[in-house]
């Protein structure tokens, strides 16, 4: 992980909703983009090919619940964050798909113009 940091790029209100994650959840999403920033993994993700490829979720567990980042790190000049959210259920909330598919795709339009 010796790379230069890649800048992060939060689309739509997904900077504000990471900053609305309780203390110590935000703390660890920041640490988890910042190692992603760096080259690295974040300790917990997984794929979430149902947004688009290439697209990661990571996985907090806080006091408070569960909190997920859904971002884009394989395109060379930044890392995208597609969605930052509070996990209700087992399952991911169709609603939060859609909104990150929504901006996955929107992203690959400007990038592509």
């Amino acid at each position: 992980m010796t790379e230069a940091p890649k800048p992060i790029v939060f689309l739509g209100s997904s900077l504000d909703d990471l900053r609305a994650f309780p203390l110590a959840a935000r703390r660890e999403a920041g640490f988890q983009l910042d190692q992603v920033q760096h080259g690295g993994e974040p300790n917990d993700w997984k794929p979430m090919s149902s947004v688009g490829p290439g697209v990661r979720e990571i996985r907090v567990r806080d006091a408070a619940g569960a909190f997920r980042v859904l971002y884009l790190a394989k395109l060379a000049d930044a890392v995208y964050v597609l969605h930052c959210f509070q996990k209700k259920t087992e399952k991911t909330a169709k609603a939060d798909v859609d909104l990150a598919t929504r901006r996955y795709r929107d992203l690959l339009q400007e990038i592509n113009q």
